[in-house]
């Protein structure tokens, strides 16, 4: 951000601002934490912005150096505990696997540093509660990548709900289509991987490449596409009905192309909520429907949602009849960015809260465990105030 525009938004900004929201030269200053392909993403999304990244982590030696690329002035580390520690950093971006994600925020919050954290929010519904209550606990910015949730056309589709464009919503279809998956490479990993810190709190064992190569297909370290894909899709159901998460859910699944993982590549989870229900469904070995999308279904009208926009089409259907609301809009990220750089200037709750998070990742977290156990599972009574 030039001089000039900083200092005509920082009139604007209240009286309260605290000096640590700024870097040096009038930039909120950050450290990148985890440089694989999502974080450097994002990390040249919050360059464009005006942010400046000081800092760079990651135990993958290939990847710290591919964003040492977008960020060549920014110091790099081995360990995430000597970045925080540095003085003059406001804030820090996580891109970690899911199991570092409990460990890194409480680190990043005892160290006094604003975070943005991706989604999901945690490996486990319990995690989700200790986040909770050691953000609140903190004074700290925390911001999670969940990016529907600063995107203009998702909040107008969402007023049409609210104004009761559908009636009554009986049946919510999220879904997930893409022909990607492949038996995973478990060959060797060029260049150096400190394979000890990319373990951290999960189970020891030897390496192995395809582990660190697709970390998301592997309990140990995440809850597969299930929680990945399902906390945008399930934030996006439950915020549009005001629902809360979900009572109960029962799910299957099987690896159907990605051989050598252990969570499936198909699989659909069926959830009971209040007054409706909703599927959840993935299939990673197929591209009809390419992309993701949700369907609500209402007694006066159905709403489509997906990457082109949205949707409505009123009842009783007819497959000839144009929709009676039409939007094309994309779902940028640059938004939710935005908001989290503004929310650290004026120390406002964002628009992705740790609570909204919880919520949203609560009913994956109830499908993986219904799948595991091959029966229904429901949600802890009073869980999230339910």
């Amino acid at each position: 951000m030039e001089r000039r525009n900083f200092l005509k938004s920082a009139a604007a900004a209240p009286l309260f601002l605290p000096k640590s929201a700024l870097g040096a030269n009038g930039r909120v200053a950050y450290g990148l934490i985890a440089t694989g392909g999502r974080g450097r993403y994002l990390n040249r999304i919050f360059q464009k912005l005006g942010a400046e990244c000081v800092a760079l982590c990651d135990i993958y030696e290939p990847n710290l150096q591919a964003a040492q690329k977008d960020s060549p002035e920014a110091k790099p580390y081995i360990d995430y505990h000597e970045l925080l520690a540095r003085p003059g950093i406001d804030a820090v971006v996580i891109a970690s696997p899911d199991h570092h994600h409990a460990p890194m925020l409480m680190a990043a919050l005892d160290a006094r540093k604003d975070v943005y954290l991706e989604k999901p929010l945690s490996k486990s519904l319990e995690e989700s509660l200790a986040m909770i209550k050691a953000v609140r606990k903190s004074k700290q910015v925390v911001q999670i990548g969940m990016q529907r949730r600063s995107a203009p056309a998702i909040m107008k589709a969402r007023q049409l709900v609210e104004e009761g464009t559908l009636g009554r919503i009986t049946l919510v279809k999220p879904q997930w289509h893409w022909n990607i998956s492949n038996q995973l490479d478990n060959s060797p990993l060029p260049g150096k991987l400190h394979w000890d810190r990319f373990l951290g709190n999960a189970r020891k064992r030897d390496l192995e490449p395809m582990r660190f190569r697709k970390w998301r297909y592997f309990w140990d370290y995440a809850g597969g596409n299930m929680t990945d894909q399902g906390t945008h899709l399930m934030d996006v159901v439950q915020w549009f009905t005001r629902s809360g998460p979900p009572l109960s859910a029962i799910c299957h699944g099987y690896v159907a192309k990605m051989i050598g993982a252990e969570h499936p590549d198909v699989f659909s989870a069926v959830f009971e909520f209040p007054g409706f229900m909703a599927t959840w469904t993935l299939d990673y070995a197929n591209s009809y429907q390419n992309g993701w999308s949700i369907t609500f279904m209402g007694d006066r009208a159905t709403m489509l949602l997906d990457d082109r926009g949205y949707r409505v089409y009123a009842e009783p259907w007819k497959p000839d009849a144009p929709p009676i609301h039409d939007e094309v809009a994309p779902v940028p990220v640059e938004n939710h960015v935005q908001n989290f750089l503004d929310c650290i200037k004026t120390r406002q709750d964002p628009n992705c809260t740790v609570e909204i998070a919880a919520a949203a990742v609560a009913g994956p977290h109830l499908a993986n465990k219904a799948m595991l156990e091959k029966k229904s599972v429901r949600l802890p009574g009073g869980y999230l105030g339910t």
